[in-house]
């Protein structure tokens, strides 16, 4: 019987902890029905910002919902992953109910709201009184850099920056995507109010931009302001720590398990943003001979653009942590990326750059892309991988996909709405986006085993 919450059918969750756990139950049912059903082709979503199954399950509901007629001979099956991540509640999601602190903005004010206190408690829980110092805080904004630098402690001690068990070994990201270091530099001790002013200024840009080739001259805005965005950023530090260590130890190994008892199935996975890197450390979490992955698409992945590169433009002698994992794929790897995703175009590079680099914060001039070296491959693609095509939202509507390798396809045709400091980021419900993981997977069509290449 098809769940009346879901769109489609037949449909399952699979639940996993921090650690990459996975809910038994729901794994045991999903290796017994997946062939009882028929399925001949699974999709695997996973969600990144998120903190709710619900938001979770309306997520995968709508995005999935147009593929039925679009693919209507296909042998479908449906997989909405569920971990432990976080969305602060004054994100503005295109077309989902807003909160009142959505509708009061994310820049209205640097208190915390009631919503976003008890997601914190939700997101890392044992923490109410540290929680509330940190809200007290934001709430008093004490003008000393000392008060500063006190809410950097606590923020440092929330997110623990190098954590028990298996997320330690997914520590801070460097531009190579996944190198563990002892402490992120955004979080270092001393750095705070630098922090924190940068991060005011880059909302400041965001909330009014200026015309290419403006020179603005920037005041210094409330830094508290920039203190609640390095909350944000470092709780989305802990965030894609957790999504490689899920996708690593924990959906990689469960694709392994149905590959053993339903080989015939073939495996399509999908992330949006840190739920984009969730499922490319699956890659690497698959067992040695597993080939049922067919397709991975990422949309607005928020992680490095330099991820699969097997040498980095700035030190040869290293690759990022994904080098070579597409080629665990039997079929394509798409990026789905937009340049109206302000998310990964400023906060995220402005972030990654203070997450690993010696330099002064104070060299940072917001008027100056940071993206080449820093920037998220859901804002400008897969980078430094040889043979990756390029492709516009219609041109890879238009005609076959590649049958394998990297694929960036330009998706601001659609992926274009949204309010500060996020932009688009979150505007990912749309058909002409659903179309493009039935083309990578072929699903409906031809396999790559009977297409001829493109």
């Amino acid at each position: 019987m098809a769940d009346p919450a879901m769109s489609v059918s037949p449909y399952w969750e699979l639940t996993f902890d921090a650690d990459g756990d996975v809910d038994q139950g729901e794994c045991d049912r999903l290796l017994r029905e997946v062939r009882q059903r028929g399925v001949g082709d699974l999709i695997v979503f996973s969600h990144g910002w998120n903190s709710q199954r619900a938001g979770a399950t309306r997520l995968y509901s709508r995005f999935f919902a147009p593929i039925p007629k679009l693919a209507p001979k296909a042998r479908i099956g449906y997989v909405g992953v569920i971990w432990p991540s976080m969305e602060f509640p004054d994100q503005p999601i295109p077309d989902f109910p807003h909160t009142r602190a959505t509708v009061a903005g994310p820049t209205a004010a640097p208190a915390l709201d009631d919503d976003t206190r008890h997601t914190l408690l939700d997101t890392f829980p044992g923490n109410a009184t540290l929680i509330e110092q940190i809200a007290r805080m934001l709430d008093q904004q004490p003008a000393q850099d000392a008060e500063l630098e006190e809410f950097g402690r606590l923020v440092r001690t929330l997110v623990e920056v190098v954590p028990p068990g298996p997320q330690a070994q997914f520590g801070a990201d460097t531009m190579a995507e996944g190198l563990p270091q002892c402490e992120p530099r955004m979080l270092a001790v001393g750095c705070t109010a630098e922090v924190c002013d940068q991060f005011a200024q880059a909302l400041e840009h965001l909330a009014s931009p200026q015309p290419p080739g403006t020179t603005v001259e920037f005041t210094l805005p409330n830094p508290w302001k920039g203190a609640r965005e390095m909350l944000r950023q470092a709780a989305y530090y802990a965030m894609k720590r957790r999504a490689g260590t899920v996708g690593e130890r924990g959906l990689g190994p469960v694709i392994g398990r149905l590959a053993g008892v339903a080989p015939e199935v073939r495996v399509h996975l999908v992330g949006h943003s840190f739920g984009g890197r969730l499922v490319s450390f699956a890659l690497r979490g698959l067992p040695e001979g597993v080939r049922s992955v067919k397709s991975v698409t990422l949309l607005q992945g928020a992680f490095s653009h330099y991820a699969f590169a097997s040498r980095l433009p700035d030190d040869a002698r290293t690759g990022g942590v994904l080098q070579g994992q597409q080629n665990r794929v039997d079929g394509p790897l798409v990026c789905c990326y937009s340049h109206f995703d302000s998310a990964l175009g400023t906060i995220y590079p402005l972030a990654s750059r203070m997450t690993d680099d010696d330099r002064s914060f104070a060299a940072f001039d917001i008027g100056r892309v940071l993206g080449d070296k820093w920037g998220a491959m859901g804002h400008d693609g897969v980078r430094a991988v040889p043979g990756t095509q390029a492709l516009t939202l219609a041109e890879a509507l238009d005609s076959p996909l590649p049958t394998s390798g990297c694929v960036n396809v330009d998706a601001c045709a659609v992926v274009c709405h949204g309010g500060a400091p996020n932009g688009a980021h979150s505007d990912i419900v749309h058909p002409e986006l659903a179309r493009v993981v039935l083309a990578a997977g072929r699903i409906g069509r031809p396999t790559a085993a009977t297409a001829s290449p493109v």
